[in-house]
């Protein structure tokens, strides 16, 4: 198991920056986010931040995952719009495509997986429909995937149209395709009552590639500092450990990218305790 951070809470950085910030801090991992800075397609500096980051993720020998929860990346007025759930075809085609940039950078920085969600539904089609709309968009994004040899790991959300690990294991009966991993956000397991943890983790285990770190609370999808929220933490790395998981566990406070040095320092020192009672 290796502790990382992602760069979502680091959104005022230069993304060669954070990942300088976060080895300096400690952490063994970085989680990349794709944004308007960092990765971002067609951009005429994405060649060299890719070789930049590949040459940093090199030399300090550190792992790292794909990130694409930007939220108005691909649409400046509707956040993390359009979506494989879009209505419209060729809005989801412009997901697809963006899907497939994320999946040639983490191929081009040895990533371990590219992480993704399903979006918001917002037009009231039926659950056939959009779980139609969904399959199809993510065939096309495994099969891409595959090529190139990239691990995708799906994350339910809370307040999308796959928010919990029901919808999630409905998802997997719909796609029929065993490619599909997970991402696992703790939080977001709190926050939806789905309880205990530890049972989600060890269940869950085997299709594990990637976990998110936030504290929750149940009812309230807000990513907290460690210790404002109520999980807990030790037992949640003893699920991890037990279940045999040796992959990144990135810690995800999107929200305080306006402290970003100090919470990384923070969180850090509150879970590496955790992580390395393992060694």
């Amino acid at each position: 198991m290796i502790l990382g951070y992602n760069t979502n809470g680091l959104a005022h950085h230069d993304p060669v920056d954070a990942v300088e910030l976060v080895k300096d801090v400690g952490y063994g991992a970085v989680a990349v986010t794709i944004d308007h800075h960092a990765l971002r397609p067609h951009s005429r500096h994405l060649p060299i931040q890719l070789a930049s980051l590949r040459q940093l993720f090199d030399e300090f020998r550190m792992r790292s995952v794909i990130e694409t929860g930007a939220r108005y990346l691909l649409d400046p007025r509707r956040k993390h719009e359009p979506t494989l759930v879009s209505p419209d075809m060729e809005a989801r085609s412009r997901r697809v495509r963006f899907y497939e940039h994320a999946i040639d950078c983490a191929a081009a920085l040895g990533s371990e997986c590219v992480s993704l969600w399903s979006g918001v539904l917002h037009d009231g089609a039926s659950e056939g429909v959009a779980m139609t709309r969904l399959t199809q968009g993510l065939e096309c994004v495994l099969h891409y995937a595959g090529l190139g040899g990239v691990a995708v790991g799906f994350e339910p959300e809370p307040g999308m149209f796959i928010d919990t690990m029901a919808r999630f294991e409905q998802l997997l009966d719909a796609l029929g395709d065993d490619a599909l991993r997970l991402t696992l956000d703790v939080g977001h397991l709190q926050c939806q009552g789905e309880l205990p943890l530890t049972d989600y983790i060890r269940r869950w285990a085997p299709r594990l590639v990637n976990v998110h770190l936030d504290d929750a609370r149940r009812g309230a999808h807000e990513h907290l500092m460690f210790g404002e929220g109520e999980i807990d933490f030790p037992a949640v790395f003893d699920a991890l450990r037990a279940a045999g998981y040796t992959g990144c566990v990135n810690v995800e406070l999107s929200r305080h990218s306006h402290v970003g040095p100090e919470a990384a320092q923070k969180a850090y020192a509150l879970l590496s305790p955790l992580v390395f009672a393992e060694q």
